[in-house]
């Protein structure tokens, strides 16, 4: 009986710190976004982390979509030739890339370098107390450090999702021509023809959705640390960790609200 009440109550601990922890990442989202559309504006701050977010995190994006391309391409003629489709592979990859693949590898490399970036500068910043020198100076910290982090995340990660996409495409058309004997008109004219408008834009929605949320996470986690250098490292990977299982969440969420019949 007492196994079961103790059970019960480590269960409701978890519970209680879930909904606190989500309440206050709440009211944290919605401060940070809310100073976004408030003047006054940090375009400085906003140019900086948009070539942090944006330019510096392009290589990184660029190789994994070529590659993912790639891959895609000479898996899925594998799987198709059983079945005699080969001529599915050109919309196969480019609905998986554009759908999917463009806006969820991109989310997770960008996660893995920038939020770490975000969570590690901001929890600095708050461990040698930089962030309560701001607020003695009048600057609102969420105005000067979260919200341009956040339009930029916002902004960014849809743009370097196109650039996912086309190399995506562009990677499964090499291995498609170069490797498996496809035409190359044939091979174009069928990725045109298959892709919409839809698949394209549900995509950069994705994107703009998981810039949000990488940003968002790195500026929490660093703006709520404690505890010197160790707890910095301890928001890094908090960040990371969060923003990669909150994209693979959302995910799914959003292309329920996209695609569900």
């Amino acid at each position: 009986m007492t196994a079961t009440l103790d059970f019960v109550a480590l269960l409701g601990r978890l519970l209680l710190g879930a909904c606190t922890t989500a309440g206050r990442l709440a009211i944290f989202a919605a401060s940070g976004l809310s100073h976004i559309v408030r003047p006054p504006f940090y375009g400085r701050m906003f140019v900086r982390a948009f070539v942090e977010i944006g330019y510096y995190s392009l290589p990184v994006v660029a190789l994994t979509a070529v590659f993912t391309g790639m891959v895609l391409a000479l898996q899925s003629s594998t799987g198709l030739s059983r079945f005699a489709a080969d001529s599915a592979v050109a919309s196969l990859v480019v609905l998986s890339v554009t759908r999917e693949l463009g806006p969820v590898l991109a989310g997770l490399m960008v996660a893995g370098r920038v939020g770490a970036a975000i969570a590690a500068e901001i929890g600095t910043m708050r461990v040698t107390d930089q962030i309560d020198a701001l607020s003695t100076l009048s600057t609102n910290p969420m105005k000067y450090l979260v919200a341009p982090r956040l339009l930029a995340g916002l902004i960014a990660l849809p743009l370097l999702v196109v650039v996912a996409d086309i190399l995506g495409v562009l990677g499964g058309f090499i291995i498609a021509t170069a490797k498996l004997g496809f035409n190359s008109t044939t091979y174009l004219t069928s990725t045109l023809n298959f892709l919409q408008t839809d698949d394209v834009v549900s995509g950069l929605s994705k994107a703009a959705v998981f810039g949000v949320l990488i940003t968002l996470m790195g500026c929490y986690q660093g703006y709520n640390s404690k505890g010197g250098a160790q707890g910095v490292g301890q928001a890094t990977t908090s960040a990371v960790v969060a923003a990669s299982v909150l994209i693979l969440a959302f995910d799914y969420v959003l292309t329920e609200l996209f695609f569900a019949r």
